[in-house]
């Protein structure tokens, strides 16, 4: 009927033309352009230089790609049960307080300090491991019940699923801080003649620290501060993600989860096992949670029952900057919060201790603006 159309152009007037959406607007604005003048003002000043930049940049990226990691996991659960799964902090934390309980046993026997790698490599497993297993126990004790109830009653039961999740590691191992043991992992002694010893004339070198150390670089006459770690997290994350990506778009599981994503109902009365596959859902996102968690672990060091809390709440703000729902938003996401968090404090001439005042401003002002993300929401069907 020609009368749909006036009527789609009517209801994008009415929203333009709310007073209150109106101030929001206005209220952003005046924000975006308070910052980009206080950021040209400090560069001008020579208070913010490429250097300083480039040294934010290269911390911003590894953090970006833990957050990334993480925003994965809850983008995943939007995409198929259209709901937030606000434990999912938690099963990142599950990932690095095992952990750190696999990493110090190994410690104590010498196994970490003969076979770092394959410790390492272990580590990376029992976080991952003890991720999947915690996803999956949240799914079928809070989720799985409650699959047919009102959306926002999961949504509370996730909630409520967090602060239990937290108060039974508190119970568990008690409240002090663990921290992960010192670990050097040397590789190419004789390309990087690096913390090099004589011992009756004869030179040893160690070579390069991929984990524990951080060097001085000089890049285009800029002396830079470069811990081997951050790319090591990189590489490790854009892995995981690409075989990700890979699964969901090119096996017969990912083509299950998109199936159910569009329609569960339908989807079961093609074959399709709906509980299989979101579990399966669950086990992906908690994985790539548990290897964030022990990434993380490894160059903060300290794990706590709440330290899931902050790195979650900036990883679902990374997902909802991506695109709620979809993936390659939700990578691109929590690269961009990551280097935000690390370049704009020192941008704007702010404590560093500010930066999580950044990150949730960053949060308000895509609600604002762009609600359904940079790269849009994923959905069966347009919304009307």
């Amino acid at each position: 009927m020609a009368v749909q159309a006036p009527r789609k152009r009517l209801g994008l007037l009415n929203r333009y033309n709310d007073p209150i959406q109106v101030i929001l607007y206005l209220l952003g604005g005046a924000l975006l352009v308070a910052i980009l003048f206080i950021s040209i003002n400090n560069v001008a000043q020579g208070n913010y230089t490429v250097r300083n930049f480039l040294q934010d940049l290269i911390f911003g990226i590894a953090q970006g790609s833990i957050y990334a990691l993480i925003a994965l996991g809850y983008t995943l659960v939007y995409g198929v049960l259209l709901m937030i799964n606000f434990a999912h902090s938690e099963v990142f934390m599950a990932g690095a307080f095992i952990g750190f309980f696999a990493i110090y046993a190994m410690d104590q026997s010498g196994f970490l300090m003969a076979y770092t790698a394959v410790a390492l490599l272990i580590v990376l497993v029992v976080g991952m491991a003890a991720s999947t297993v915690t996803g999956v126990i949240v799914e079928r004790v809070a989720y799985r019940p409650l699959r047919k109830a009102p959306r926002l009653v999961p949504l509370i039961t996730a909630i409520g699923a967090s602060i239990t999740l937290q108060q039974l590691f508190l119970l568990l191992f008690g409240g002090a801080t663990r921290s992960y043991p010192n670990v050097s992992l040397y590789v190419l002694p004789s390309v990087f003649r690096l913390d090099c010893t004589v011992t009756d004339g004869v030179e040893t070198c160690l070579g390069l620290d991929l984990i524990g150390k951080t060097y001085d670089v000089t890049v285009f006459g800029m002396q830079l501060f470069v811990r081997p770690l951050y790319l090591i997290i990189l590489v490790i994350a854009l892995v995981l993600m690409a075989a990700l990506w890979f699964i969901v778009q090119r096996t017969k599981v990912g083509r299950a989860m998109r199936s159910v994503a569009e329609d569960k109902d339908t989807a079961s009365l093609m074959g399709v096992n709906v509980d299989r596959v979101i579990v399966i859902t669950f086990v992906l996102g908690a994985a790539l949670a548990g290897a964030a968690g022990v990434m993380f672990a490894l160059y903060n060091r300290q794990v706590t029952a709440f330290m899931g809390f902050l790195p979650g709440i900036k990883a679902f703000t990374a997902a909802v900057f991506g695109g709620i729902g979809n993936i390659p938003g939700a990578m691109a996401g929590g690269l961009m919060i990551g280097i935000l968090e690390s370049v704009m404090p020192s941008l704007l001439g702010l404590p560093i201790q500010l930066k999580d005042v950044v990150v949730f401003g960053i949060l308000v002002l895509i609600l604002i603006f762009r609600p359904s993300g940079i790269f849009g929401e994923v959905l069966a069907k347009k919304k009307v």
